[in-house]
C-alpha cells in the first residue's frame, strides 16, 4: 500500500508568467523528496509543456478570460504524482496522439509535424500519464523517484 506524505496544491493564472514559478515549486517537491537531478530536470520539462498548453489553448476562445490552472502534486513513498487541470476548452487526446503516430529515426527534424510534440515529450519524460477531459483537461502524470547520494569523491550514484 502507497504511503501519501504530503498534498500540494497551487491555483495559480493560466498565463506564461507564471510557469517559471511553478518549474521552481516542483524543484523544491523533487529536491525534498531526494529525487535525482535527471529525475527533476524531466519532471520540470514535462509540467512546463503542459502548463504551456493550458496557457496557450484551455482559454483561447475568450481571450479576456485568463481563466486559472490548478497543479497538485500527490507525494508517496517512492513516486510523485502531479496533476494540472484547467476548465478551459477540451480536446480528444487519443486523436491528436493518433494524428501525430509515432516519430521515425531517420525524419527529418526540419519537417516535424507541428503541434502534439509536448504530448509526445511529457509522455517519454513521465513514467505514467493519464489525460481526462471531462471538465476541461485533467492531466495526471506520475514520476517515480530514484534517489540520488553523493559520494565523498563527488560522484553521483542513485539508489533505490
Amino acid at each position: 500500500m502507497q504511503h501519501k506524505q504530503d498534498y500540494i496544491e497551487m491555483r495559480l493564472p493560466a498565463s506564461a508568467e507564471y510557469v517559471s514559478l511553478i518549474r521552481l515549486t516542483l524543484s523544491g517537491v523533487f529536491s525534498r523528496v531526494g529525487a535525482s537531478y535527471d529525475d527533476i530536470e524531466d519532471a520540470k520539462i514535462a509540467v512546463s509543456e503542459a502548463v504551456t498548453n493550458a496557457v496557450k489553448h484551455a482559454y483561447k476562445d475568450d481571450p479576456e478570460d485568463v481563466g486559472m490552472i490548478n497543479l497538485c502534486f500527490e507525494i508517496f513513498d517512492d513516486k510523485i504524482k502531479i496533476i494540472i487541470s484547467d476548465q478551459g476548452e477540451s480536446f480528444d487526446y487519443e486523436e491528436t496522439k493518433a494524428q501525430l503516430g509515432p516519430y521515425q529515426e531517420n525524419e527529418n527534424i526540419d519537417f516535424l509535424r507541428e503541434g502534439g510534440l509536448g504530448l509526445f515529450l511529457i509522455e517519454s519524460l513521465m513514467d505514467e500519464v493519464t489525460v481526462d477531459k471531462k471538465s476541461g483537461v485533467t492531466i495526471s502524470m506520475i514520476k517515480y523517484i530514484k534517489k540520488e547520494q553523493v559520494r565523498n569523491d563527488g560522484e553521483r550514484v542513485e539508489i533505490s
